[in-house]
């Protein structure tokens, strides 16, 4: 399949904003909603990983693609259904232009369209998706893939941003794109500092910090200088929750009223968590998440006392 043929299946962002949600009417709070969030499918890094070559391994991701397909059967038996699910980053572990990125990405692909066509999908650029430094070449070819690789989009009154971390971490073959999507983001948040939406929420890749925004840096957060100016700009303007993924591992942190919130991966995991998805229920006053393995998710759906938070007026 081709990159235009999965055009009309996959490329839900354009134009910086997401077809499904683009009506006047997702703009006013109609009461209490969740969604699913998934991070790092990341088809070929299990090989990859067990044989201690990340780098140029992953010629096999039979695990993932049943993993994955077991995320989405979860999801589809959920009732009532999800407002959608979002994916964030690290679709597939193959780099830009490197070995079994096309054949990984088909894969993928193929078990993403079978997602309820109900249920809108809502995709995340992570770092094996544009490159570690990103080009104006690799963010080109994740458009023509994907879609947008930053946007927003209403649900139910909720403003949701989704930002591409790697402009974040090293912009420096791309700087004009990284310009753009600053002032984009800007105009966005001035949205919610004014309080026009009953929340704000973002997703992005890399985590802004995994515990506190304090920690050192490392491979699997944005360094000090960044997280503290992102995180306050993002607090000043109300934003509530910040999700993402990357660490293939569940942590998070709070700073001033702002939740971090870092979800381990669909895929490989590199610590002790399973195989998940985690599930946000957005009401009036606050965002709940909580994190279910596949198995849970499949067998025995979201607890009671997430749900009964869904009727509630």
């Amino acid at each position: 399949m081709s990159a235009a043929e999965a055009g009309g299946v996959f490329r839900r962002a354009r134009s910086r904003t997401l077809d499904a949600f683009s009506s006047e009417k997702e703009r006013e709070w109609k009461g209490p909603f969740y969604f699913i969030q998934g991070a790092d499918p990341q088809f070929g890094l299990m090989k990859a990983w067990s044989t201690g070559d990340c780098d140029s391994g992953g010629d096999e991701w039979q695990q993932e693609i049943r993993l994955t397909e077991q995320a989405v059967q979860a999801i589809n038996k959920l009732s009532p259904k999800p407002k959608f699910f979002v994916l964030c980053g690290d679709l597939v572990h193959a780099m830009p232009g490197t070995s079994w990125r096309k054949e990984q990405t088909e894969d993928l692909q193929r078990v993403l369209r079978t997602v309820d066509s109900e249920i809108p999908l809502v995709l995340v650029s992570g770092n094996h998706d544009v490159g570690n430094v990103p080009t104006p070449e690799t963010i080109a070819e994740f458009q023509q893939t994907w879609g947008d690789d930053y946007f927003s989009f209403w649900v139910g009154g909720v403003l949701f941003l989704v930002l591409n971390s790697q402009f974040l971490y090293d912009a420096s073959m791309c700087p004009a794109l990284k310009q753009a999507q600053d002032q984009w983001l800007d105009q966005q948040l001035s949205i919610a500092g004014q309080r026009k939406c009953q929340h704000a929420i973002i997703f992005q890749h890399i985590p802004l910090f995994l515990q506190s925004v304090d920690e050192d840096d490392s491979y699997f957060n944005l360094t000090k200088l960044v997280r503290k100016e992102m995180a306050d700009k993002f607090s000043r303007a109300g934003i509530k929750a910040v999700f993402s993924g990357h660490y293939h591992r569940n942590a998070g942190g709070t700073y001033q009223d702002l939740d971090m919130v870092v979800s381990s991966a669909i895929g490989c995991q590199l610590g002790k968590d399973t195989h998940g998805l985690r599930v946000v229920v957005v009401t009036a006053e606050k965002i709940v998440h909580r994190y279910y393995s596949l198995d849970e998710l499949s067998e025995k759906g979201i607890e009671d006392d997430l749900m009964d938070l869904l009727k509630k007026k």
